[in-house]
């Protein structure tokens, strides 16, 4: 009797695994990012010459100060966009953490860490509860996010319990643009923002986490069928980016006098939104960087605080910003339909 052969299974070479790995991840840093940095270039060189005061070491300093909460909450919404989905709470979520924080400061002299830590624990259970709803609700990110903002923000103007909370102490000044609020001439809020930027970049592009992320945003249903924890990885996605929110309220409450208003955050989910899409993240999931949603961030303020500088309306601010943010969809839609024709 002859004896059956059996054909082993081909392996994956390491050679071949590397390819397939480089077809999820974007390269380290993607030709939109260095078309970013020269457009941001060219906008402060043009600022330089017709503003009196841009190009000095107080309105730098000021500019990164701004950046900061944008690009730190930008960082969270952009893994949330990579996996597919969208968080406009964002800017409610940054109201409750910015007034709770208010309140503790004014009625409890609440110390630095205190303040810090009551902000992040309240963004991190309210990006909990998105993710929660959303991870297993099964219901679409935008229909969740969208309702939770309104509830959120009316939660928000209950515990203000009055138009605007008065004499903050200056314990988060440390990331304000006083002298207290730097390091080396550098603002500490932008510095803590550069740092957890690339502690995220490296996260998304060397751990499996983080790839898995990619993943999800390609093909959910292809994601779960290779094994990966699909409702795990989304809810821990929202909820860090609470955490990041909670953080950038501290940032916002040092960047203002003693008082604190109902406004405060209302409105800067579109900021950040706008950043990661123009920093390079595609709004249909699988692909981004928080590389490119850092330059993003700079690129909405730098405009923000040129038009302010030159005395135009600030309406103006938005139309550029909205042309930019129309430029970068076109731009991605367009990728995607070559790399279309070439499967």
């Amino acid at each position: 009797m002859t004896p059956t052969r059996t054909t082993a299974s081909p392996s994956i070479t390491p050679r071949r695994a590397g390819v397939i790995r480089n077809r999820v991840l974007p390269p380290p840093v993607s030709g939109q990012e260095i078309v970013l940095l020269g457009v941001i270039a060219a906008l402060w060189l043009v600022l330089t010459f017709t503003t009196q005061a841009f190009l000095t070491s107080d309105a730098i300093q000021a500019l990164l100060v701004a950046t900061a909460p944008i690009a730190l909450v930008g960082v969270g919404m952009t893994m949330i966009i990579i996996a597919g989905g969208i968080d406009v709470s964002v800017g409610a979520a940054a109201m409750i953490s910015a007034v709770v924080t208010a309140k503790l400061l004014v009625d409890d002299g609440a110390s630095l860490p205190l303040a810090v830590l009551a902000a992040v624990c309240v963004g991190g259970l309210l990006g909990l509860v998105n993710g929660a709803l959303i991870a297993y609700g099964r219901v679409h990110s935008i229909i969740i996010t969208f309702g939770t903002a309104n509830i959120f923000q009316f939660l928000g103007l209950q515990i203000f319990g009055s138009s605007t909370i008065n004499g903050i102490p200056s314990t988060l000044d440390v990331f304000g643009n006083s002298a207290v609020g730097r390091t080396l001439g550098i603002p500490n809020a932008f510095t803590f923002t550069v740092v957890i930027a690339g502690l995220a970049w490296w996260y998304l592009r060397h751990t499996p986490g983080g790839r898995h992320l990619y993943a999800i945003g390609g093909d959910p249903q292809a994601a779960r069928l290779a094994g990966v924890r699909v409702q795990r990885r989304i809810l821990l996605t929202y909820a860090v980016t609470g955490l990041l929110v909670g953080l950038a309220a501290c940032f916002t409450i040092a960047q203002g006098t003693s008082t604190l208003d109902q406004s405060v955050g209302i409105g800067s989910e579109l900021a950040v939104i706008a950043a990661v899409v123009i920093g390079g993240t595609s709004i249909m999931g699988g692909r981004g960087s928080v590389l490119g949603t850092l330059l993003g961030a700079l690129l909405v303020q730098t405009v923000t605080s040129g038009i302010t500088q030159l005395g135009w309306p600030s309406q103006l601010s938005d139309l550029f910003v909205g042309i930019f943010i129309v430029v970068a969809v076109g731009s991605d839609l367009l990728r995607q339909r070559a790399r279309r024709r070439k499967a």
